[in-house]
């Protein structure tokens, strides 16, 4: 029996070994509604946090991820009302998503405009993977660093104020625009084949090149950090990579 608990014990101590911490940090002089959704068709490992909350201005969250997170992000929603009407994602300005609060572990990825920190953490010798997505569009300052010295990805301008007029919203009640969606979420185009969308047609790296997303250029060009559209990739500065060895611990920033 002592040998049975004993290897219990240390079951769960390498479990909490290998977990990293992940720290949410609302710097903004506003309440943000923090979500986080995990791909469970790639891994069924899921943080130690609910999957929404309230994170008031200039407040700090931590909580444990294992460290074989696969397939997950997290982003923040703006102008939320969770007091009234049916739990879903009209309940926020942007950025919301089915289940209210708490959002749908299986549905509640978020609805455009939408900053997406997105996260696939190393195994079987591959790198951690980490990425500021702009490819929903864009509703908050964001940036993700570490304490392994890895690279910072970023988006740290807000877009809103002088987003493209055909992307620019929604706006919240004083006219202020809270967002800035991408052309394939403003519906330009034909969603099923759209170089907008990189569908149809323009499914591949190759017969979808950044030359042929419409306003590519605005998110680029202040988020040059960040994965400006779906196969942003080729930029050399999208995707972020640090040894998974290092087990390092993240910061996601909301207003860096």
């Amino acid at each position: 029996m002592k040998s049975f608990v004993a290897t219990v014990t240390l079951a769960v101590l390498a479990a909490k070994a290998s977990a990293r911490t992940f720290t949410v940090t609302n710097n903004c002089p506003f309440t943000v509604w923090p979500a986080i959704f995990t791909d469970l068709n790639v891994g069924s490992a899921t943080p130690d946090q609910p999957t929404g909350w309230q994170q008031d201005a200039y407040q700090t969250v931590s909580f444990s991820v294992p460290d074989n997170w696969q397939a997950g992000r997290i982003w923040g929603r703006r102008d939320c009302d969770f007091s009234t009407g049916t739990p879903g994602p009209n309940q926020c300005l942007d950025g919301g998503c089915n289940g209210g609060l708490l959002c749908d572990p299986n549905t509640g990825t978020g609805v455009p405009p939408a900053t997406v920190a997105e996260f696939t953490l190393g195994i079987n010798g591959a790198p951690d993977n980490y990425d500021v997505s702009l490819v929903d569009g864009y509703n908050l300052p964001l940036r993700i660093d570490n304490n392994k010295g890895c690279p910072v990805a970023d988006c740290p301008v807000d877009l809103g104020p002088n987003c493209p007029d055909p992307l620019k919203g929604p706006f919240d009640s004083t006219g202020f625009p809270v967002g800035c969606k991408s052309a394939c979420a403003a519906g330009l185009g034909d969603p099923t084949n759209n170089p907008n969308c990189c569908t149809g047609t323009f499914d591949t790296p190759a017969t979808c090149p950044s030359s042929g997303v419409a306003y590519y250029s605005y998110f680029k060009s202040n988020c040059p950090n960040s994965y400006a559209y779906a196969y942003d990739e080729s930029s050399g500065t999208a995707l972020w990579t640090c040894d998974a060895s290092l087990a390092a611990d993240y910061t996601i920033t909301f207003c860096p």
